[in-house]
């Protein structure tokens, strides 16, 4: 499986959503989204199922794109968690610094025996979020996640999305669309790569830009 522990990097951006809460409620607290995002997965689906090969540096997601978006589509203060396989006991130290420089919190999770251990981390997270208050926006294809996401949506009160690539996203997950489940491109509605992607998908007219491929 490809890593995206090698991502590309930039200076450091604010998590906080930049809209100011409204002057008629001025101590209204600010709505929080969790934003969890599965690298392993991102990193996977773009290498084996976009590019068809292993990713170079700058063709990787600008993380920091990512968390101004999640601030910006509802409005909300962010709490951006990148959940990490650290099983073999080593962290990728460089591509950390630069995940807490961008305001994310690194978790890197070990494994006692061949389990999934970014999906239970990501799965148990999810599972405490369905407890308290909160807007939730996963990065990730994986259909692991459908229970976790199916309980979510059953609180009428709560946002929840998710940010992939539209064609790859699993079929269960999709579905779940008819109740309330928002889909973010990242390519196009997040816009969290440098430059355009090899990519042959289906295009909302609306979000058709000719210049692309001209």
């Amino acid at each position: 499986m490809v890593s995206p522990f090698s991502a590309s990097t930039a200076s450091p951006a604010p998590v906080p959503a930049p809209d100011p809460v409204s002057p008629d409620v001025p101590n209204e607290p600010r709505r929080t989204t969790y934003l969890l995002v599965d690298g392993e997965n991102i990193d996977a689906t773009l290498g084996m199922n976009v590019l068809n090969r292993r990713p170079n540096p700058e063709e990787r997601p600008r993380w920091d794109r990512i968390t101004k978006f999640a601030s910006r589509v509802w409005g909300s203060d962010v709490v951006p968690l990148f959940f990490l396989n650290a099983t073999s006991g080593q962290m990728p130290m460089s591509f950390v610094q630069a995940l807490l420089a961008m305001g994310y919190r690194p978790i890197p999770l070990a494994a006692n025996g061949d389990e999934k251990v970014v999906d239970l981390g990501i799965q148990r997270t999810l599972e405490a979020i369905a407890g308290r208050d909160g807007d939730v926006l996963l990065a990730s294809h994986d259909g692991d996640f459908l229970p976790q996401v199916e309980r979510l949506l059953a609180d009428d009160g709560r946002r929840v999305g998710l940010l992939a690539f539209r064609e790859f996203v699993n079929g269960q997950l999709t579905s779940l669309t008819d109740e309330g489940l928002e889909i973010f491109d990242l390519e196009g509605d997040v816009d969290a790569f440098t430059s355009p992607l090899p990519r042959v998908r289906i295009i909302p007219i609306d979000e058709f830009d000719p210049l692309r491929f001209l």
